[in-house]
Formats: structure tokens, C-alpha cells, sequence
């Protein structure tokens, strides 16, 4: 007498196989081609490709009729709750960057200082505030102000300031380093690592904040790096450009050096009114009166646009 259990199981497992052999045949042969036709990007990797319908297959295989049973009511519950495809007419992908327009934090704002007042008053609350704020915020913009911070008597405010100037000189060194090779590197008619170089410097080296001698090295690497750019293409050198080289070696009272640039700046732009500032700075502090009201009677007689610190300026020396 046969053992009809045994028999059941074997019908089953052959239909299940057989189950298992027609749905990989059918994704294979039929549906992976037609999806493979209707992607216009032949690089794009389809979801249902051959080798998940084949991974599908070793399943219904492994896991007789629990197996296709599964897949029979995923395909079901994916087709009842999900039949309709999105709407995606107004939604625009753009990887454009958005400016996100933020709240004013009006409780921080009525509470802010300026850094020297807080420390003109000691208040050690109001100083830690300003200093943390001013972490949080635009720190280069805000380094001259920092540096006060070093000698204050608040240890916990000094230390604040110690370790905000310390990250942003070295990050200033390293970038100063980095492009400086850049420009090494580059071909004879580019000038962008210059052109970067020099407004990268002049930003925080205006700010005075390294020692004399660390100051003068870097004032000589911008004005060497402004001589480059000069060289290779005058056009590429602007007029602020100019003034900032002018005005750091003056700093560094490289008199004769910032002669020249401010030669070369008046020659070039005649008709910016740094063209002028830069001179009458320049003579004004080594107290040569006859440059000076010499270059003075020539703005006055200019067609330039004359802003209001240097209108004053010649209504005192007038």
C-alpha cells in the first residue's frame, strides 16, 4: 500500500520547483529585457535585474511553498497599497544650495557686548558670553578682537581666545604653505592660486594679529606672490589688490618697497582713489610735505570720487 504522505510531498516539491523554473524564466526571459527597453539610461541598475529574480528562485527552491507564497503576497500587498505611482510634477531635485533664512536670536543679540567693553568692565559672564558667541560665529572676521582676549585677567576667556588664535594661525600657515605650492605647480599662464593667495592674505593679515617677524615674512610672501601675478598678467591685479600689498608693507615700514607698489598703482588704475589714499599714507608717514601736498593738489584737480574720510582729510590739509 503506497504512503500517500510521501507522495503528496513529492507533488508538492515538483510543483513547487516547476513553480520556481516557470517564474525564473518568465523574469529572465521576459520581464528583465522589457524593463532593460524602457530605461534610457543603459547604465542605470534595474532592481529587478536577472540576479534577484535568480536569488528568488534558490528561495522557492529552498523554502518550498512558503517561498512563493511569500513573494505571491508582497507582489499582492505592493499592488493594492502602493497601485498608484507618485505625483512628482512640483517636485523639483536641484542641488542647488538654498540660503536658509534663519530667526534672529533676539535673546542673544540683547544680551551681546563688544568684546572690549567686556573686557574694559572684567565682567567675567559678560566676556565668556562675547567670547563663545564669537566662537560660534565668523571667527576670522573677528580675530583682532580676539587677540585682546589673550591677556585678560579671566583665565577661562584667555584660554577661550589661546585656542581660537592658535587654530586659525595654523590653518592660516597650512593654507599659506598649500598655495604657495599650487603656484609652483601651475602652468605659466594660470594665476588663479595667485590671484586667491593674495586676497586670502591680505584678509587676515590686515588684522595684525601674528608677531613682527612672523607679520614682515608673510607681508614679503604676499607682495612676492602680487610681483608673480604682475608678472605674468598685469590685467589679473585689481586696484584693492594693489592697496593691500601698499598698505601691509607700509605696516611693516618697508618704505621703499611700498614706494614702488604704490607707484605701480597710480600707473596702472590713475583714476581709483587708492591710487591717491595709498600715496598721501604712504607720505604722510615718512613727513616728505612736499609729496604729500603735491599728491593732494592732484586728487583735488581729479575727476575721482572722493569718499568721506579723504574729503576731510583735505578740508584739514587745505
Amino acid at each position: 500500500m503506497p504512503d500517500w504522505d510521501e507522495f503528496i510531498f513529492l507533488i508538492v516539491l515538483c510543483v513547487n520547483a516547476l513553480t520556481a523554473i516557470i517564474y525564473l524564466l518568465w523574469g529572465i526571459i521576459v520581464v528583465v529585457p522589457a524593463k532593460e527597453q524602457q530605461t534610457e539610461n543603459k547604465w542605470e541598475r534595474l532592481f529587478d535585474n536577472r540576479r534577484a529574480f535568480l536569488i528568488k528562485f534558490i528561495i522557492m527552491l529552498l523554502c518550498p511553498v512558503i517561498g512563493p507564497l511569500f513573494f505571491i503576497v508582497t507582489y499582492l500587498f505592493d499592488k493594492i497599497l502602493f497601485w498608484t505611482a507618485p505625483d512628482l510634477e512640483d517636485v523639483i531635485f536641484s542641488k542647488d544650495r538654498v540660503k536658509i533664512q534663519l530667526k534672529a536670536d533676539e535673546e542673544r543679540v540683547r544680551n551681546m557686548v563688544p568684546l572690549e567693553e567686556a573686557l574694559a568692565i572684567n565682567e567675567k559672564k559678560n566676556l565668556r558670553t562675547v567670547m563663545m558667541n564669537m566662537v560660534k560665529g565668523e571667527i576670522q572676521d573677528s580675530l583682532a578682537a580676539i587677540a585682546l582676549a589673550l591677556d585678560s585677567e579671566d583665565s577661562e576667556s584667555s584660554h577661550y581666545a589661546a585656542s581660537v588664535m592658535t587654530d586659525e594661525l595654523n590653518e592660516f600657515r597650512t593654507k599659506v604653505h598649500t598655495l604657495s605650492q599650487e603656484i609652483q605647480n601651475e602652468k605659466e599662464e594660470e594665476t588663479a592660486f595667485e590671484e586667491l593667495l593674495i586676497d586670502y592674505m591680505n584678509h587676515v593679515l590686515k588684522l595684525q594679529i601674528f608677531t613682527p617677524i612672523e607679520q614682515k615674512r608673510f607681508v614679503h610672501i604676499m607682495a612676492d606672490t602680487a610681483e608673480k601675478l604682475r608678472e605674468k598678467n598685469i590685467s589679473k591685479l585689481n586696484a584693492e589688490q594693489y592697496e593691500g600689498v601698499c598698505l601691509r608693507l607700509m605696516e611693516i615700514k618697508d618704505y621703499a618697497d611700498s614706494e614702488k607698489w604704490c607707484s605701480w598703482l597710480a600707473e596702472q588704475y590713475p583714476k581709483q582713489l587708492s591710487a591717491y589714499t595709498c600715496r598721501l599714507k604712504l607720505y604722510f608717514t615718512l613727513q616728505n610735505k612736499e609729496a604729500f601736498f603735491s599728491t593732494l593738489n592732484e586728487l583735488k584737480k581729479s575727476d575721482v570720487v572722493i569718499d568721506r574720510e579723504t574729503l576731510e582729510l583735505i578740508r584739514v590739509f587745505s
